[in-house]
């Protein structure tokens, strides 16, 4: 997952008020709790601290939120009396969450947004194809592309003259693939896209694929559901999708963890890989963090650490985030702190899933496995880094 989007926050010097808010049901009873639960935030927002100005601009979206356009919540980024981001939850809260702290309250969003992928779907036929992005606020439109209209269709004759027309339609598919294929990795690149699903016609679709760029095609799946015709969408189309997207991330994760545990700290030879607060919190400060893995019952993430008003300002003791440059330090949570860095420093973020204990990496019943992975990263924070380190002595 990409926190591009949370820059904003990161402009200013906070503190914030942060809630994670599900409106409930869209009926009149359902408006009535909302209101009483938005009292109930607004309360601990006063009981932690936050300004009267802050507290009534949060009010002020809560009470507007519609349960049918966020049907999961919102989370809302507020301080100096101005929500400064609201953005859609793909999952409701199991409970509202308010915090008012010095940095934003993050770790909820990668559970509550899900980690599945940007995904570009490209609904094609064999004159063209729409391209649609899928992401954690909806789907939208990335354009279109047209190639040539005729002929596109063969005939059923064996005359001399018609196989030389059925000649000039393959060329126009397979010309038109070509023009749908570099379209489409543009609109890859453009969007920020990890995932592409291809949509449509049987012949078109491995023909667009064949002629991707290596690194788009690497990404690329088909599914036979749907097409580009108007009403074509369906249920098992939309399954398809989703299923993609998982699928996606969980070999994303898997990958990741296995990389992780390759490059771990444990011996004297240069690592691809830290973990604990100390060692990430190092990675942190000097940008070397490539992607933060974070497992969210970890018992590190609560850990203090000390931040000042830059992302690379973070150390685990007052008195060296006060050699970084700042005089005044503020203690806060550590997956906050770390969540901020990753944010301005590009870096990926993945959600380490709790280890099932009934099921272990090579789907064995769970007699061995899966207490290795139950510890990674250890205390719930760790890093693949951007280059390999050497770890200091002693």
């Amino acid at each position: 997952m990409q926190l591009s989007f949370l820059e904003p926050l990161f402009d200013r010097p906070g503190p914030w008020a942060t809630v994670y808010f599900d409106p409930g049901e869209n009926d009149e009873s359902g408006a009535k709790r909302r209101e009483l639960s938005v009292r109930d935030v607004c309360r601990t927002l006063e009981e932690q601290g936050a300004d009267a100005e802050t507290i009534r601009a949060v009010h002020d979206v809560l009470i507007d939120m519609s349960p049918a356009e966020d049907p999961a919540g919102r989370v809302v980024f507020a301080t100096g009396g101005e929500v400064v981001l609201s953005h859609r939850l793909a999952r409701p809260p199991q409970r509202h969450i308010a915090s008012w702290a010095p940095l934003p309250r993050l770790t909820p969003l990668l559970e509550l947004c899900g980690q599945d992928p940007v995904c570009l779907v490209a609904y094609i036929d064999r004159t063209g194809a729409d391209f649609e992005v899928r992401g954690a606020a909806g789907p939208r439109d990335a354009g279109r592309v047209e190639g040539r209209q005729r002929p596109v269709h063969r005939t059923a004759s064996a005359d001399w003259s018609e196989r030389h027309f059925q000649l000039k339609v393959e060329n126009t598919w397979e010309h038109n693939a070509g023009e749908i294929a570099e379209a489409l990795g543009a609109a890859y690149e453009e969007c920020g896209a990890e995932l592409v699903v291809l949509v449509g016609d049987p012949r078109e679709r491995p023909a667009v694929h064949e002629r991707l760029p290596d690194a788009v095609r690497a990404v690329t799946v088909e599914t036979e559901h749907g097409g580009r015709a108007a009403g074509s969408s369906s249920p098992a189309l939309e399954e398809a999708i989703e299923q993609a997207r998982h699928q996606h991330t969980r070999r994303r994760v898997e990958e990741a963890l296995d990389r992780f545990r390759a490059g771990r700290v444990g011996t004297d030879r240069p690592t691809d890989a830290v973990e604990g607060v100390p060692a990430v919190v190092e990675a942190a400060r000097e940008h070397r963090i490539d992607t933060l893995l974070i497992r969210p019952e970890g018992s590190d993430l609560g850990r203090e650490t000390w931040v000042g008003a830059q992302p690379d300002q973070v150390a685990v003791r007052r008195t060296d985030a006060q050699t970084l440059g700042e005089s005044d330090p503020v203690p806060v949570r550590a997956d906050d702190a770390l969540l901020r860095s990753a944010a301005v420093t590009a870096a990926d973020v993945l959600v380490v899933p709790a280890a099932d204990p009934l099921e272990t990496s090579d789907g064995s019943d769970g007699s061995e496995g899966s207490g290795e992975d139950a510890d990674i990263p250890v205390g719930g924070l760790g890093a693949l880094l951007r280059w390999t380190y050497e770890p200091t002595a002693g």
